[in-house]
């Protein structure tokens, strides 16, 4: 009794229990602690329990993720956008396939359009017209020096431009009417381009802005909604190629296609309204495009070039002066509108004859004035 109060009332070492236990005939043998197990046991029952957490978090915010990756493509599957890369190719002529082939079917439905809407069609005599420029202050030699066209939008060519006799005059007469037409197509191409660029440096478009591009597709004939093609095809025409066109086609104002049927750059055509040539054979079904106004024949104008297969080089052309960063040089570019005549080289020869001997390269870097009342009323 008196050990067992012994060993109650002191810390009694192992060692000695054993001993006293010995001396009686047991042996006692000291259990290892369990707490490294229940640690282990613990680590294991944390792992799990974080592991299960994880894979519920992946599978919670695998479908944001996805679709957080999707809205970071620029556009849909509809408009992939390969374009930069496309458009390298085309640069390096190693893409055959851009720029080729056409869809004919919303080709002009703008220029039908344009066609359709009231326009005030009141041919005003050549006197009237040179005395409205001469009231707004609109001449030649000023806007070769300020580079600043009057917005003077007129729908119809003056029927006595033919009876004007001195040339100089003529010419000049034809330049200051066919210029803001000009110049007015090209600002609305570029203002087109510059969203169409807009849209190409986003991540992530409206569906306001894809439907854009739905109806520029459309517009410039692309096939299979090709955004390199589009950019190829969607720029201006240097004005000083569009007055030497106008102006060989009607012999500066004066042809009767341009006189009845507004068409200042002589497209043909084999079907709808037209103007049948006087020399053309009897088994021609060719006419000459006839408009309502002279803008509607501008703006069919640039889209033909920016779309037939027989200017595609004129447009290659044209895209490498601006992945170069240089301007839009009409004794370059009009080297590649021999297709334009059935004359071939003799007419790119007029041509820059033409732009070279009225210094039509003056009006390429033009602008035009933005409309005011005042000179609406003048009109």
């Amino acid at each position: 009794m008196k050990m067992i109060n012994n060993f109650i009332n002191k810390k009694v070492k192992f060692a000695e229990i054993k001993k006293i236990f010995y001396k009686k005939g047991f042996i006692l043998i000291k259990k290892k602690s369990n707490t490294h197990s229940k640690d282990s046991q613990i680590n294991v029952l944390f792992r799990t329990a974080l592991s299960s957490l994880i894979v519920i978090f992946i599978f919670s915010v695998s479908p944001i993720i996805v679709e957080f990756s999707k809205e970071r493509v620029l556009f849909s599957k509809d408009f992939e956008n390969n374009s930069k890369d496309n458009f390298k190719k085309a640069l390096e002529n190693k893409n055959s396939e851009l720029d080729t082939g056409v869809n004919e079917t919303y080709l002009f439905d703008d220029v039908l359009n344009f066609e359709d809407s009231p326009t005030d069609t009141v041919r005003l005599s050549a006197a009237t017209i040179e005395q409205l420029f001469k009231d707004t202050d609109y001449n030649l030699d000023e806007v070769r020096k300020k580079k600043l066209v009057k917005p003077i939008s007129l729908s119809l060519l003056p029927a006595e431009i033919k009876k004007i006799e001195n040339t100089s005059k003529r010419k000049e007469l034809f330049i200051q009417i066919v210029l803001p037409l000009i110049i007015k197509e090209n600002n609305s191409i570029r203002i087109d381009r510059k969203k169409l660029f807009s849209i190409l440096n986003k991540s992530k478009n409206t569906n306001a802005e894809k439907n854009w591009l739905e109806k520029k597709f459309k517009m410039y004939g692309v096939l299979n909604k090709d955004l390199s093609t589009l950019k190829v095809r969607m720029d201006e025409i240097p004005v000083s190629i569009a007055i030497a066109q106008a102006a060989k086609e009607t012999g500066w104002g004066t042809s009767r296609f341009a006189q009845e049927g507004n068409a200042l750059f002589g497209q043909w055509t084999w079907l709808g309204e037209g103007i049948k040539p006087a020399g053309a054979d009897t088994n021609s079904t060719h006419k000459v495009m006839k408009f309502k106004v002279l803008q509607a024949s501008v703006k069919a104008y640039h889209r033909n070039l920016n779309t037939h297969s027989s200017y595609r080089e004129f447009r290659s052309v044209r895209a490498e002066l601006r992945d170069k960063r240089r301007p839009l040089n009409s004794l370059i570019l009009s080297e590649y509108l021999d297709k334009y005549a059935e004359t071939g080289k003799e007419y790119v020869e007029i041509l820059q004859k033409i732009i070279k001997q009225n210094n039509l390269t003056d009006f390429d870097n033009a602008k035009l004035l933005p409309s005011s009342i005042e000179l609406e009323s003048l009109i």
